[in-house]
């Protein structure tokens, strides 16, 4: 059948993949499977139940949630409503939900359960319309429960009513709005359609190779745009999908359901591969020294392919040593698509010479999301890009170093914003995406700085902070770091060292560890950085070295405010956060 509106995947899947693990999720320790008859049922009866509510198309509906089956039989209720459906992120302030739900005029709020609902309380307090419809997915005293909602559903059914609605929606129209995740002011809606969504889903499908029995392990928001259309996409191609039980356990849900397919944003990876570093420092003898020669093979590989030595050097290393980082993953992994964030260029050669690709992409929430991305046909694969843009979609660079593009995943706008979309999207259509780039001689975008974080020293001259950001962060030693010095005589930065393998050095140089306040403050640690700083300032010119660095003694995090929940620096929190340590750098 065609697939053009969100809904039509359902049954899409019910014709060409029946299954009995099309969604699923951890509940009380145990893995719960949702057949595609089960998952078009749950969001019938949904949707039935919003009907006999009252809802009608147009109204907008929110979720906070984390990932779940019950957010996608939701999304798919909404969706055949003709509903909007407003995903929100669990970890933003109360000021921000204050917002949301004001500004999208929601007329509803489903939410996970009570860590989530004590943040909104408040709010839902000051707005009397959503008093009464607040329904809960997990069954919470004193809250309506979603299935009261199925219930209600199933004692209401209204096929011919749904039906109707269904044949009325075209792909033009607003299926979600999703709120940027701004550092400064207020969030902005983006207004994206089911033919946005879609057609993103549609044009990265021919790049994935799939089997009959394809799983993927989810864990990114599904909130954010990158998660929602990779979910699409995967109903699309009939992938399983199996939820994450937290940030936490990602490395046991790995081993446990052994996909073959992980969407991921870079940070993860290099999680990864710092615990890989630092199990390889705790050997000794002969093993220490093939593992760090396989590691020193893998840092070598390259996708456009290597001498007849270098290959077999790599068989050997994938025997003895990059066989047992890939059985870390669950041992099937053989495709991650990465984005959200630069990668990189090392930990793409580590995970492709495991025999894991990894699809690096680049996009936006206004762009649904993906502009281009990795792929496996001819000049697909640069490392240190993004690859070619995905057919559909046109990229341009400006005459100032801004990537533009157009295309039928751009949004129709920001809701009710007309000055900020004529701001972003211009009279001919070319959306300013706020970062720089450069087409490669082989069609590849290469992503080269953020326009608004580059700034200018007191002598006239320009640092891109994330350049040099991205290459001080491959030292496992170095979990953040920010760069600093706009209209100053130098540059310096905050580095948050990685807690973990910062005790194993100290362990291995004999040092007595106490806390991460005391170590950073310990001569040898700060000794350890200034060497790793003069390192790393080697591939910098002198404008760009790190002249002066201050240790922060905790772990950045989304909870603490410094990152997004797509876990890239939130730039102005930190300058007021620390605003007594930047000046200190240079005073």
């Amino acid at each position: 059948m065609n697939v053009t509106r969100i809904f039509d995947l359902l049954p899409h899947y019910l014709e060409n993949f029946p299954k009995e693990d099309t969604v699923c999720g951890k509940e009380n320790g145990v893995w719960v499977h949702y057949s595609t008859e089960q998952y078009i049922l749950k969001s019938e009866q949904i949707a039935y139940g919003l009907l006999h509510l009252g809802i009608k198309k147009g109204d907008r509906i929110a979720s906070i949630s984390n990932n779940r089956p019950e957010w996608n039989f939701l999304d798919m209720a909404i969706q055949q409503v003709g509903a909007v459906h407003v995903s929100i992120y669990p970890t933003i302030s109360e000021a921000d939900y204050l917002y949301i739900l004001n500004h999208a005029d929601v007329k509803m709020v489903f939410v996970a359960g009570w860590e989530l609902l004590r943040k909104i309380e408040n709010v839902i307090n000051s707005i009397p319309s959503l008093k009464d419809n607040v329904y809960t997915f997990r069954n919470l005293r004193g809250y309506k429960h979603l299935n009261e909602l199925i219930e209600a559903g199933v004692a209401n059914p209204n096929p011919q009513l749904l039906q109707k609605i269904k044949d009325s929606i075209t792909p033009d129209d607003v299926a979600t709005l999703i709120y940027t995740s701004g550092t400064t002011g207020n969030p902005k809606g983006a207004m994206l359609t089911h033919s946005n969504l879609l057609n993103n889903a549609k044009a990265i499908t021919p790049i994935i190779p799939v089997k009959e029995d394809s799983r993927c392990l989810s864990y990114l928001p599904l909130c954010h745009v990158y998660e929602r259309m990779m979910i699409y996409a995967w109903h699309y191609i009939g992938v399983s999908i199996y939820y994450a039980e937290s940030m936490a356990t990602i490395a046991d849900n790995l081993k446990e359901i052994r996909p073959d397919i992980f969407t991921s944003v870079p940070r993860l990876l290099e999680k990864f591969y710092d615990r890989i570093l630092a199990a390889g420092y705790k050997q000794k003898g002969i093993k220490k020294s093939l593992f760090f020669w396989a590691n020193k093979v893998a840092l070598d590989f390259d996708v456009e392919g290597k001498s007849k030595w270098y290959m077999r050097k790599l068989k050997l290393a994938r025997q003895l040593v990059l066989n047992k980082w890939k059985a870390a993953l669950g041992g099937r992994l053989y495709v991650i698509v990465s984005g959200g964030a630069a990668l990189q260029p090392k930990l793409s050669r580590i995970f492709w010479a495991m025999d894991i690709a990894v699809l690096d992409g680049y996009g936006l929430t206004e762009t649904s999301p993906v502009i281009a991305v990795s792929n496996f046909f001819k000049n697909g694969v640069k490392i240190g890009t993004v690859g070619p843009p995905l057919p559909g979609i046109e990229v341009k660079i400006a005459e100032d170093g801004e990537i533009l593009t157009r295309g039928h995943c751009l949004m129709k706008g920001y809701y009710k914003n007309p000055e900020q979309t004529a701001e972003s999207i211009d009279a001919e259509g070319w959306f300013h995406t706020g970062d720089l780039g450069q087409i490669e001689v082989e069609g590849q975008l290469r992503i080269t700085g953020r326009k608004k974080e580059m700034f200018k020293t007191a002598f006239g001259k320009y640092i891109v902070p994330t350049l040099v950001e991205n290459k001080f962060s491959e030292h496992p030693l170095i979990d953040n770091i920010l760069v600093v010095g706009e209209n100053k005589q130098f540059a310096a930065a905050l580095i948050v060292p990685e807690f973990g393998d910062l005790r194993s050095w100290c362990a291995r140089e004999g040092i007595a560890y106490t806390t991460n306040e005391e170590m950073i403050a310990h001569p040898q640690v700060l000794d350890r950085f200034k060497r790793i700083v003069d390192r790393y300032n080697k591939f910098f010119g002198d404008t760009e070295k790190i002249k002066r660095f201050k240790l922060i003694g905790y772990s950045w995090s989304v909870d603490s405010g410094e990152l997004t929940p797509t876990l890239k620096l939130k730039r102005n929190f930190i300058y007021k956060k620390f605003e007594e340590e930047i000046e200190g750098l240079f005073a």
